[in-house]
């Protein structure tokens, strides 16, 4: 099968080349220069996007500006790249053909709806929440979206969207957080509501070309199963330790001896259900799995999140942290 992967010099879009090439013609497309980019050239070049659709049956669409370029791009990037690039897609593979059309997307497009009022419980949040976009980045994703589905009703390109939860190696860019907790600490913490391997998000898209044409369109959340249940919410407000070691008590003496804590609170939960029963997605990095890796010393990311390490989003250095924070 030949496969165009967009955005091949950034995190995911690198991952799945390196996993597709040995059992698929690759094509990568970016800005910028890689060793798994093929096509150096803008999804905003229709000219660029056509040459690059040729023969091609599936098209992973991962390049995308991010929320961290939302203070040093400008509203019309956003649009530009995120959603005029995303139309340019669509029409060229609709035109030729394609198969499957994955769309990576964000859990950032839930935007307010992810932080619960004062004194409620913490947010289940599923497919069925609606998106409260809180900024340019997630209006975008969001538009983006909107078009597969309308492509996948008017045109019958079956057309997957994943919103996936984090998954790159940066140093958060809460500098309180930074400040009170060790980077490791912080991502394994979200690991049990808003984090997610960047194999297991490999695994998610390859599943979803495989099942597109039987699904036609859907929406999945694309994050690490947690332990937690809408039981648990009203104490992951007010007290989130107390609840996971109720749910995974052995954590506390793994914890201890790496001199890590869990944060006092965790306002929602990704809940993956969708993705797993529809897709047969089953991911191997959960918090359980990487409190086993750490009880016996190993690195409790997979070997393709090392190997991808950090990309950064700019060539800026910033005083402030990995990224500016609007």
């Amino acid at each position: 099968m030949k496969v165009l992967v967009t955005g091949s010099a950034g995190h995911l879009g690198e991952a799945l080349v390196r996993s597709l090439m040995d059992t698929h013609e690759v094509i990568g497309t970016d800005l910028s220069h890689s060793e798994f980019t093929n096509r150096v050239g803008s999804i905003v070049d229709r000219e660029h996007i056509r040459q690059c659709m040729l023969g091609v049956e599936a098209v992973l669409h991962t390049a995308t500006l991010h929320k961290p370029h939302v203070a040093t791009h400008s509203r019309q990037d956003f649009i530009d790249t995120n959603i005029t690039g995303t139309l340019n897609l669509l029409e060229e593979a609709a035109a030729a053909g394609v198969r499957a059309f994955i769309f990576t997307s964000t859990t950032s497009t839930f935007g307010a709806a992810l932080t619960p009022a004062a004194g409620t419980p913490a947010a289940w949040i599923t497919e069925e929440v609606a998106p409260v976009p809180k900024n340019i980045y997630g209006v975008t994703k969001t538009a983006a979206e909107n078009l597969c589905e309308l492509f996948q009703r008017n045109h019958k390109l079956a057309c997957i969207v994943l919103r996936t939860s984090r998954f790159f190696a940066e140093e958060d860019d809460r500098r309180d957080v930074r400040q009170a907790y060790e980077d490791r600490n912080i991502k394994v913490n979200e690991f049990l509501y808003r984090r997610v391997d960047i194999e297991d998000v490999v695994s998610a898209h390859r599943l979803a070309i495989e099942k597109a044409a039987a699904i036609g369109f859907g929406r999945y959340i694309i994050s690490a199963t947690t332990p937690f249940t809408r039981a648990d919410l009203a104490d992951l407000q007010v007290d989130a330790p107390a609840a996971l070691k109720r749910r995974v008590p052995e954590y506390e003496a793994v914890y201890a001896r790496l001199g890590w804590k869990m944060f006092a609170s965790i306002d929602r939960v990704y809940v993956n259900e969708r993705a797993r029963n529809e897709l047969g997605w089953a991911p191997r990095y959960d918090f359980g799995a990487i409190l086993e890796r750490l009880k016996t010393g190993q690195d409790p990311y997979s070997s393709l999140s090392r190997l991808i390490g950090s990309k950064g989003y700019h060539t800026t250095e910033f005083t402030e942290g990995p990224y500016p924070v609007e």
